[in-house]
């Protein structure tokens, strides 16, 4: 998959319902050596369009993707999640 095909698809978590963001608004860890995707860093929602957000960025790991369609990618990840993003490194 090519990440032209995912900007612009809303993120939906299938565990809580809950529309997290677009793909166009986030970040990819790209493995080097092979060119797969690793995780989807969202960042964090605050108020007035991200000012003074005390949140971390929620790191979706790409194991967690169920299903990518024509307009929205679907994951399923349940409040673990805090616990998996803390393996990547920046």
């Amino acid at each position: 998959m090519r990440l032209s095909e995912l900007v612009g698809k809303e993120i939906v978590n299938l565990t809580t319902g809950e529309r997290l963001g677009a793909v166009g608004d986030s970040d990819l860890i790209i493995d080097e050596s092979s060119g797969e995707i690793d995780a989807i860093i969202l960042p964090p929602r605050g108020n007035f369009g991200g000012f003074w957000s005390d949140r971390e960025p929620l790191i979706i790991p790409w194991d967690a993707i169920v299903k990518v369609g024509a307009e929205v990618v679907i994951m399923e990840l349940d409040d673990t999640y805090r616990r998996t993003s803390r393996r990547f490194s920046f």
